[in-house]
């Protein structure tokens, strides 16, 4: 049971992405702007000169910034803060999976790269179509497997025993995540292959 745990750890550390460096990107941000302002502040009830500019300064800048300012100029910043703040927030809630899969397996965390899989699956397309190998081209994508056949010019394929195939090999893999595999045979052929 206990392994069960730590196999199911390790396959989630290395299927998604960590939030770490965006986290701690954004708090060192926050931490050095309040250490600032606590820092003026200071300085201004001790009646000393500003680091940059004391509390009051700050006010009066921020009063006047609408006047003194183009309003293409503050447009331009509102949108930049803006998309700022939508990319953080996008980063925090995302989904950070790494396009990697966890195979089946009771002993062992076994992860393998969809790009791994895509080059299987292309190879068993080209075998069951007994096809040149620039002619099967494969993209992994969330739940699904695409495969393009690129058939040699008047030498009809079997769709039916392509994607038997296909679904066969990815039956043997048994990963994580179900996946339904898309076979399209294209219309224009390989010459001389």
């Amino acid at each position: 049971m206990k392994q069960d745990r730590t196999i199911r750890r390790m396959i989630r550390r290395e299927t998604h992405s960590s939030r770490s460096v965006p986290s701690m990107v954004a708090a060192s941000i926050l931490l050095v702007t309040f250490l600032w302002l606590a820092l003026e502040s200071v300085l201004w009830l001790l009646k000393d000169q500003p680091l940059l500019a004391g509390p009051a300064q700050l006010r009066e800048w921020l009063v006047g910034l609408p006047a003194n300012t183009i309003p293409a100029g503050m447009t331009a910043a509102g949108v930049g803060v803006g998309t700022l703040g939508l990319l953080i927030t996008g980063l925090a809630v995302g989904r950070g999976r790494r396009p990697r899969r966890a195979l089946a397996s009771d002993r062992s965390a076994t992860v393998v790269d969809d790009d791994v899989i895509a080059a299987a699956i292309s190879s068993q397309a080209r075998l069951a179509a007994d096809l040149a190998p620039g002619q099967v081209t494969t993209t992994v994508g969330g739940r699904s497997v695409r495969v393009q056949v690129r058939p040699t010019s008047g030498v009809p394929l079997d769709l039916a025993s392509i994607k038997t195939a296909l679904d066969g090999e990815l039956a043997a893999y048994a990963l994580d995540r179900p996946v339904t595999s898309n076979v399209r045979i294209l219309n224009e052929g390989a010459v001389g292959q």
